[in-house]
């Protein structure tokens, strides 16, 4: 409690380590919160959980009540489950995919993640678990990063084509992007190309200053 009194003065860390595929991961009180950081940015609440909120609003709260499942791809802390859970109210099922382990298992000691009974957590790297999978989701969540890097096939064709089958008519795809650089707008802009007639696509640029989510939904 006295760590989370002084984290409004400043920045508490309890816990660092290095991680093999995230390097440096660090669980930190700040502002009376305990946050999930990689080196240069947020991982886990903090101002990512203000982000996908926000993603999540755009969609609708009452909307996402109504779905029955759930994907998210990248799930660090697990601070977008939470807001799921503890402020959505979701009752259907939530399949996780994370790749580093490392990362869960900070996830349930600190943020007590294990706890959430309408998640299962699969350790595994994304583009394989979307190859695999047989299953189709109301929501899907892409919130893949490595620091501030992130993964180049995310914005591939053929990746971006199984994410669409994989969503059921009427769903919807949250995709949290960074960008940094002239080059990640015009990857940016390349990737809101590729969604036409059967899609509704929306961009909300400058979200928490560097972030840029896509909210698009499958019409048919």
């Amino acid at each position: 409690m006295i760590k989370k009194l002084f984290s409004y003065l400043l920045p508490i860390t309890i816990y660092k380590k290095n991680s093999e595929l995230s390097r440096s991961l660090e669980v930190t009180w700040n502002n009376g919160q305990l946050v999930l950081d990689s080196k240069n940015t947020n991982y886990s609440y903090g101002s990512l959980q203000r982000i996908l909120r926000k993603g999540l609003r755009y969609i609708g709260f009452e909307r996402i009540r109504k779905f029955d499942s759930v994907l998210i791809l990248g799930v660090a802390g697990g601070s977008v489950i939470k807001t799921l859970v503890d402020e959505i109210k979701f009752k259907g099922k939530i399949t996780g995919i994370e790749i580093d382990k490392e990362i869960v298992e900070i996830a349930n000691k600190y943020f007590e993640l294990d706890k959430v009974q309408n998640l299962e957590i699969i350790i595994d790297d994304a583009f394989e678990f979307v190859l695999r999978t047989k299953e189709k989701y109301d929501l899907i969540i892409i919130d893949i990063f490595q620091d501030t890097t992130m993964p180049s096939f995310l914005f591939q064709d053929f990746f971006i084509q199984r994410i669409n089958f994989l969503l059921n008519t009427n769903g919807f795809i949250l995709f949290n992007t960074m960008v940094i650089s002239e080059e990640d707008k015009r990857r940016n802009e390349l990737y809101k190309s590729k969604f036409k007639d059967n899609y509704s696509l929306r961009m909300y640029p400058k979200v928490e200053i560097h972030n840029e989510l896509f909210t698009i939904k499958k019409l048919s």
